[in-house]
């Protein structure tokens, strides 16, 4: 309930803030603080879909600027070679604008950070990037709100004595599902290489 309490003592600031460290955690927040009456949507909607934004250009950046040189440093102990990043490179290419959009809304599967920075490194021109990480932005913030309103309809109807529990209870389940949707990605990736 952190979040929440930063939310509600910062209100918009915390929102903006929240989201370019913790995209999906503050929108959950934000929509369960929209079913409570304590904030207001359109403002909400647009600062999480901004903070996330800037994250992601942050990671972009770090990936034109930096992921380059890092990789030819250390690539070997990874077993990351020229080849292989040639040919993530057509990879990307091909399918930019799926790979972009659907790693948005998929928080990347477990690699979005990775999916960005990729992106930054590959060059994929800054326009092209903005639009369809915005793209699918609205949707996963959108999705994100509607989760946390639906947790904030929930909230409501269980009796007080109870509220604390259910609040526990919640933020574990949330956790569990993207800790579990992220390993079961990334087991069904790591048997397909490059």
């Amino acid at each position: 309930m952190e979040t929440a309490n930063f939310i509600l003592t910062f209100k918009y600031p915390a929102i903006f803030i929240g989201s370019f460290f913790e995209g999906p955690v503050v929108m959950i927040a934000a929509g369960f603080l929209l079913k409570l009456g304590h904030i207001e949507p359109v403002p909400a909607f647009i600062l999480l879909l901004s903070g996330d934004l800037s994250a992601d250009l942050s990671w972009y950046g770090a990936g034109y600027f930096g992921t380059h040189r890092l990789v030819q440093k250390y690539g070997r102990f990874f077993d990351i070679t020229d080849r292989t990043i040639e040919r993530v490179k057509v990879m990307f290419r091909e399918h930019e604008e799926k790979i972009l959009i659907i790693s948005k809304i998929t928080m990347g599967f477990g690699f979005a950070v990775a999916v960005l920075m990729t992106a930054g490194m590959v060059r994929v021109p800054l326009k092209r990037y903005v639009i369809y990480n915005f793209t699918g932005g609205l949707i996963w913030t959108a999705l994100m709100m509607a989760a946390g309103y639906f947790f904030g309809n929930i909230y409501l109807l269980v009796g007080d004595g109870l509220r604390i529990g259910f609040l526990i209870a919640t933020a574990i389940m949330i956790l569990a599902a993207f800790y579990g949707f992220s390993r079961f990605v990334r087991g069904r990736l790591s048997g397909h290489n490059l």
